[in-house]
């Protein structure tokens, strides 16, 4: 319903006096065609190309103009606090649809860079609503008092805008998105720029905190694998002066005392006079010993 009287916005009062140039504008060149002697009918078939040429030519400027007050309609839905839950790739499409205003029309009202910098701070995009928002909010040249030279689109968007300020009952809704937004604008502006910035610098201090976590972590292990080169560089060294000591001659390994060897008479001499037991008699020598003395 918005939409049909958004439409007839564009199209009621302008309507006529479009007729009314295209009218004079044709009666003039069919003239000085008549004059130059060309037939009535070249002269009615260019009449009738022009007027689709200026047709295609002026649609853009509407559609242009329409699409901006549909997207403050449907952004303002999105913005509102009323508890509405809504889908990503729903506010991704209102998103792109504010980001292709900005890419087509040549100098884009700054309520729609607010308004995109207010979405994008909604689905949490803080980098690129700090963009929008700072154009609006900090830059002199945001504000609608220095459009001196404005563009066709331009001019058509401020003649509904107008329109719509001064006969709000013709579109409704459209007027209460406009008024939410430029409140939203004018009272929360600041706050959400200052959010978003806060935001950012959060982020950037996890990041640069993950990163000093990382470099530790590669420090340690470094001293790690610097102490493990450490250690196996003294086995080395030790098993390389034993591997050589093993090469060399006996004498230079022992010392002199360990390397004389006892002969063996030695050994068992000392194995028998560490044994208590090893000079005692047979028993039957002792029988007999004694059975000599009783005799």
């Amino acid at each position: 319903m918005s939409d049909n009287k958004l439409q007839r916005q564009v199209s009621g009062n302008n309507s006529l006096k479009e007729k009314g140039q295209y009218v004079l504008a044709f009666g003039v060149i069919a003239m000085m065609l008549l004059v130059a002697q060309f037939p009535l009918f070249v002269v009615i078939f260019f009449g009738i190309f022009a007027y689709f040429l200026w047709k295609m030519f002026s649609m853009p400027s509407r559609n242009e103009t329409r699409e901006i007050f549909e997207f403050y309609l449907s952004a303002n839905d999105v913005l509102r606090d009323d508890e509405r839950r809504w889908f990503g790739f729903e506010l991704q499409e209102i998103i792109n649809r504010g980001e292709n205003i900005l890419q087509t029309m040549n100098g884009a009202p700054p309520l729609v860079y607010f308004t995109l910098g207010a979405l994008y701070h909604k689905i949490g995009d803080h980098k690129t609503a700090v963009n929008h928002l700072a154009y609006v909010i900090e830059n002199e040249n945001s504000d609608e008092s220095t459009y001196a030279y404005p563009s066709p689109e331009l001019r058509n968007y401020v003649k509904v805008l107008r329109k719509i300020e001064r006969e709000p009952a013709e579109a409704p809704l459209t007027s209460t998105a406009i008024r939410a937004l430029e409140r939203a604008r004018r009272n929360r502006g600041k706050s959400l720029l200052a959010e978003s910035r806060k935001v950012i610098e959060e982020q950037n201090l996890k990041i640069e905190a993950a990163a000093l976590e990382r470099e530790k972590s590669r420090a340690e292990l470094a001293e790690k694998d610097k102490d493990s080169m450490l250690l196996k560089s003294v086995t080395n060294e030790a098993l390389d002066k034993y591997s050589e000591a093993m090469n060399e001659k006996p004498e230079t390994i022992y010392p002199k005392e360990i390397r004389t060897v006892k002969p063996k008479e030695t050994r068992e001499k000392k194995k028998k006079d560490e044994n208590p037991f090893a000079n005692r008699k047979p028993i039957s020598e002792v029988l007999q010993e004694i059975y000599d003395k009783n005799v």
